[in-house]
């Protein structure tokens, strides 16, 4: 699904504009993104939480030369599904 595929279907739904409903989804999706990128989590009731980690440096090794190296630090996003959702894929 895209964010095209959700805009139709909400548009269908609702009795407003295909246009209206663009806006605001792509309001949301940058509100989201803006929380993200301050460092906050986001949960999103009865579907999960998306959630920011950081991860230190640490040594790895790179698998063709066998070389040393040093993986730098850095932030991760997480997404752990709520119990409702796991409860409604696992059907």
């Amino acid at each position: 699904m895209t964010k095209a595929d959700i805009v139709e279907q909400i548009h269908q739904q609702s009795r407003s504009s295909r246009k209206d409903v663009a806006e605001c989804v792509d309001l949301v999706f940058e509100k989201i993104k803006s929380t993200l990128e301050g460092g906050e989590a986001v949960k999103l009731s009865g579907f999960g939480n998306f959630i920011v980690h950081d991860k230190r440096a640490r040594r790895g090794r790179n698998p063709q030369t066998g070389e040393s190296i040093t993986i730098s630090s850095r932030k991760v996003l997480s997404f752990r599904p709520s119990q409702l959702l796991k409860a409604k894929v696992n059907r």
